[in-house]
């Protein structure tokens, strides 16, 4: 088993000081970057802004509401996640320099900026199968402490800290900014955090693969039965009908042309890997305490082109990131965010979705996409006539645009928002409401809308 690790950590090194990135930059999340207690504190805060009761409290908050944002930091927090994931992509583009990630525990930090930095420079990241794989990769199997930072048992209030959700926030960022670079949508995020909190599913559930397997096993074993098998949350038909499913797709994005073989580039990254310096339980993070020696031995004495993290970074970071901005964007190549203070927004579908009064009817993001695909479906419309066409092509004939069609009917916040007086169905039609056998289309119904100022 030793012999096993002296290899793995052999590897690491040869990982690293891969040619020709054989400089190293050490990055420790722990002591120069946002703490968990920060993390924590400021969505406490951020998440009192949205637990309104009624009107009157709404209208009460709405004044000072903007400076009560300021205070709780979150969108703060945001930027400098951001921008610490564009440092770091800084050194691997620019500098052609790897970067070593350290954190106390290897399993917070680490996987967000990693997971940050591969979304921003992999277009397969972007799309639905790579940001799935994205996820099970760096989070489930890197060994972050979803059962202690969602705090599912309601044990400790103190484990308890949003930092999947803090990703999901930042990746919204990237979304919104740049939204025909993603396969998916905003509301494909959404559903993605809310399941987070669902306890049938067990994707979300553990400390670690470690922790699934011990005690999906000792279940079975007490039980004698079968093993336990939890359903995964990546099955969407579990919790929606193929229509709603349709929602989680962006009919904007364009997959990149496929190369052939001879055009492939010879340049694949390297998957990441963070190290840590302390003691790690067998349940956190990727090493056991038998590996400590080995990776202070590693760090210590084997890396002797470490460069230390300074401020020189700050000299390069402003003339790589205006760099990039002053080119046209390339959807399936690198891309970066805006990260200056009006560029980082509110998320508004997840966090004020159940708010009536935050809903704009016949505004906001529904708004341009509807007219968007109306233009995409008149274009396809002529190009059939040219080509003398007689069925319309199979992506622009789904269902989702459908729901988008007529603007003027949906909120903002759709298709979260219920609009309707006398019905409680939301536009998001799940498959529990296929149980109840009601099958009329939401889509063709003449809705009774809300009047918000009467709400």
């Amino acid at each position: 088993m030793c012999h096993a690790f002296r290899v793995m950590a052999y590897q690491i090194y040869r990982i690293i000081h891969k040619p020709p990135k054989e400089l190293v930059k050490t990055e420790d999340l722990s002591s120069n970057f946002v703490s968990l207690q920060d993390i924590q504190t400021a969505y406490a805060k951020f998440k009192q802004l949205f637990l309104i009761d009624n009107s009157t409290e709404f209208w009460d908050t709405d004044i000072k509401w903007f400076s009560l944002l300021e205070s709780s930091s979150w969108l703060d927090i945001i930027r400098r996640c951001l921008k610490k994931a564009i440092e770091i992509i800084e050194c691997l583009e620019a500098q052609n320099m790897s970067v070593l990630l350290l954190e106390e525990n290897a399993s917070d930090l680490c996987c967000l900026i990693s997971s940050l930095v591969q979304v921003m420079m992999d277009p397969h990241c972007r799309t639905r199968v790579g940001f799935q794989s994205l996820v099970q990769k760096e989070w489930i199997m890197g060994g972050h402490c979803f059962l202690d930072r969602c705090n599912h048992l309601r044990q400790s209030d103190k484990e308890e800290v949003p930092v999947f959700l803090l990703f999901l926030d930042c990746v919204w960022q990237l979304v919104h900014q740049h939204p025909p670079a993603f396969e998916f949508t905003e509301t494909y995020l959404t559903v993605l955090s809310d399941s987070l909190y669902i306890p049938i599913f067990s994707t979300f559930f553990f400390n670690s693969p470690h922790q699934k397997d011990t005690n999906m096993g000792r279940e079975s074993q007490e039980t004698q039965s079968k093993p336990l098998n939890l359903l995964t949350v990546w099955d969407w038909s579990v919790q929606f009908e193929p229509k709603a499913q349709m929602l989680l797709r962006n009919p904007l994005y364009v997959e990149k042309p496929k190369l052939d073989k001879g055009q492939r580039k010879g340049h694949q990254r390297q998957p990441s890997l963070p190290l840590t310096q302390s003691k790690s339980s067998p349940k956190r993070g990727f090493f056991r305490e038998e590996t400590d020696h080995l990776i202070k031995n590693l760090l210590g004495k084997r890396i002797s082109k470490l460069i230390n993290s300074s401020d020189e970074l700050q000299d390069n970071f402003r003339e790589f990131y205006d760099s990039w901005h002053s080119k046209p964007t390339d959807h399936h190549g690198l891309l970066l965010p805006h990260i200056e203070g009006p560029e980082i927004k509110v998320w508004a579908q997840r966090y004020l979705r159940w708010i009536p009064e935050a809903q704009i009817l016949g505004g906001g993001t529904v708004a341009t996409m509807s007219k968007l695909l109306e233009m995409m479906e008149e274009v396809q419309s002529l190009q059939e006539k040219i080509d003398e066409r007689h069925h319309r092509q199979e992506a622009l004939q789904a269902e989702a645009p459908s729901l988008l069609r007529n603007s003027v009917r949906l909120s903002s916040l759709f298709p979260f928002a219920l609009l309707q007086r006398h019905s409680s169905k939301p536009v998001l039609p799940t498959s529990g409401w296929k149980a109840l056998g009601d099958e009329e289309d939401l889509a063709k119904r003449e809705d009774e809308f809300v009047d918000l100022g009467d709400v």
